[in-house]
């Protein structure tokens, strides 16, 4: 397939990897230029705005960090919008559902291209084994198309409903996700208070009903700091605080989701937005906290 690709963060970046990898033609833009020099290397043709990166494809496909920025790729003076032909728009983006619907009819009613909200679960890891779960929302005309170009990089794409079902999936995803890894720093830091053996924790508990893939992910990582963030406190932050703002709309009772983003907003509050989710576990163990701030500074 012929595909654009505009955002080379933490996870567009290797998403492109593998789209490449698949045998696809990718043309690809990002805010920041030099952040494409290496996908060009791989076979990338890399382009100067997202309008050109959605000129002559058959689709487009987006990793950006949250509504302003994913509005103004797709609807700014050179945007995604302002392409002629354009079939079907993929936002791997997490933004709020609402605003995804708005921003979906804007579309349709600017080219007449279909917008696929399509969140992902697995972070750097799932992306660059191939076993991404994706849930995707809107209409099911060019599904199968867009569906041929993420399988480069899922393992699981689920067509969820109409337009913001993928978002809202993946607001229940951060849910779980948020709170499981707010647990994991607890229990490691009333471990440390009770003469555990922390490297011994996660491996003890393998297998039983408190295992899980954040517990292993993450309880190494909050114990030994790792040089490489695999994703920000900020980030989820800003997903949790989307899910109390729906939560409050919908009425959704969200009483452990609300401590979650008390204990988010307070790592923050630390300096720890831009440290990975780990730092977390400085709230229980504020000793911990100059080890993180060392991951923010490099």
């Amino acid at each position: 397939m012929k595909l654009g690709f505009c955002g080379l963060g933490l996870m567009g970046a290797p998403m492109v990897r593998r789209l490449l990898a698949a045998g696809h033609d990718v043309k690809v833009w990002n805010r920041s230029p030099q952040k494409s020099e290496p996908l060009r290397t791989l076979g990338a043709v890399v382009v100067p705005t997202p309008l050109e990166a959605a000129t002559d494809v058959d689709g487009v496909l987006m990793c950006l960090f949250d509504a302003a920025a994913v509005e103004a790729v797709v609807f700014g003076a050179d945007g995604v919008s302002r392409a002629p032909a354009l079939p079907w728009l993929v936002d791997h983006s997490s933004i709020d559902p609402a605003a995804t619907r708005a921003l979906a009819r804007r579309l349709h009613e600017a080219c007449g291209a279909d917008w696929i909200d399509a969140p992902v679960s697995g972070g750097i890891p799932g992306v660059e084994a191939g076993t991404l779960a994706i849930m995707a929302g809107g209409a099911a005309t060019h599904l199968p198309q867009a569906f041929e170009a993420m399988r480069a990089y899922a393992g699981n794409v689920t067509h969820m409903g109409a337009s913001g079902a993928g978002q809202a999936t993946k607001l229940c995803n951060q849910t779980i996700v948020a709170t499981t890894i707010s647990a994991i720093a607890e229990a490691i830091g009333f471990a440390a208070r009770n003469g555990i053996d922390l490297h011994q924790l996660a491996p003890a508990l393998a297998g039983g009903w408190a295992d899980s893939k954040p517990l292993q992910v993450f309880a190494p990582r909050m114990i030994d700091v790792q040089a490489q963030s695999i994703g920000a406190v900020s980030t989820m932050l800003k997903d949790i605080d989307t899910v109390m703002a729906n939560a409050q709309k919908s009425g959704a009772p969200m009483p452990v989701t609300a401590s979650v983003q008390q204990m988010l907003r307070l790592a923050s509050a630390m300096g720890l937005a831009e440290a990975e989710l780990s730092a977390i576990v400085s709230v229980v163990q504020p000793e911990r906290r100059a080890d993180f701030l060392q991951q923010v500074r490099g």
